[in-house]
């Protein structure tokens, strides 16, 4: 579990020209209380090809951090052209917004950043050699890409379990003779069981086709001739049994509309959020 965690960032200068300083503001809120600062850096990725291009922009120490949510400006010089070769001024990069706890990185922000002229003219012809003074830049603040690390903190309790855990012993020792015993019982059990689904299913089939036997002799005598029912004795005879079964299942359709409504559950207003103090950054 992180001890800090970032809230929101916010930049206040999106678009602006490619030459002005970068503006965030960030909100976070820490669980427990801090023997050290953050570091706050922020990274502009100059290249594709290479990381040799990238150039830290700026970095800040920001403490000593109250418990609670906390919220701080950080304002970073915009990247220097001179370090940048002239093909990828213009076009898409990436500016990263991480931030560490005592040499160990536990978030990292990315965002997208599109450099292009202010005129169509100049997007549509652009220049061999970029005119810096008449870029501007768009951050894509709606579309960050958020990364977060396990960390150590002040206490060795809140160290990330190393993975996977070393386990030298286990290596030496020989392989159990019975290794994949269980799951052969149980393929042998399956086999054994539709076995016993197939005689049984021959047994049903072999007494319906019996039944329908007997039921075809019914109206025979042994001698072969047909025996004669009587019809006055069925004449008005009333089946009881059939009426009392069709009352019963009226009686129950009736029951099975009238059911209970469904419940209505009440959402739970959430509560206010805290407001956040302001931290001093250095």
């Amino acid at each position: 579990m992180s001890v800090v965690s970032l809230l929101g960032v916010n930049i206040l200068n999106n678009p602006a020209k490619f030459t002005d300083n970068y503006v965030f503001e960030i909100t976070f809120e820490c669980l427990e209380q801090l023997e050290k600062d953050l570091e706050w850096k922020l990274t502009y990725v100059g290249s594709a090809t290479s990381d040799q291009y990238d150039q830290e922009l700026d970095s800040l120490l920001v403490g000593p951090i109250p418990v609670g949510v906390n919220k701080f400006i950080f304002e970073a010089d915009a990247p220097k052209t001179t370090r940048i070769p002239d093909a990828d001024i213009l076009g898409v990069t990436v500016v990263l917004l991480t931030c560490s706890y005592d040499g160990r990185e536990f978030v990292r922000v990315g965002y997208y950043v599109n450099n292009e002229y202010e005129s169509d003219e100049l997007n549509a012809d652009p220049p061999s050699k970029p005119i810096v003074e008449k870029i501007r830049r768009n951050v894509l603040a709606d579309k960050p890409r958020v990364t977060r690390f396990a960390i150590k903190w002040d206490s060795e309790a809140s160290a990330p379990p190393e993975f996977p855990p070393e386990q030298p012993e286990a290596d030496l020792q020989p392989d159990d003779d019975d290794y994949g015993a269980d799951e052969l019982e149980e393929e042998a059990e399956e086999e054994e069981g539709a076995e016993t689904a197939v005689e049984n299913t021959g047994e049903s089939s072999a007494t319906a086709t019996a039944t329908d036997g007997d039921a075809e002799m019914a109206g025979v005598e042994e001698n072969g001739e047909p025996v004669e029912e009587d019809d006055e004795d069925d004449e008005g005879s009333v089946d009881l049994e059939n009426e009392s079964d069709d009352d019963e299942e009226e009686g129950e359709g009736e029951a099975v509309e009238g059911g209970d409504d469904a419940m209505d559950v009440d959402e739970k207003p959430a509560g206010d959020a805290a407001k956040p103090q302001e931290v001093m950054a250095h």
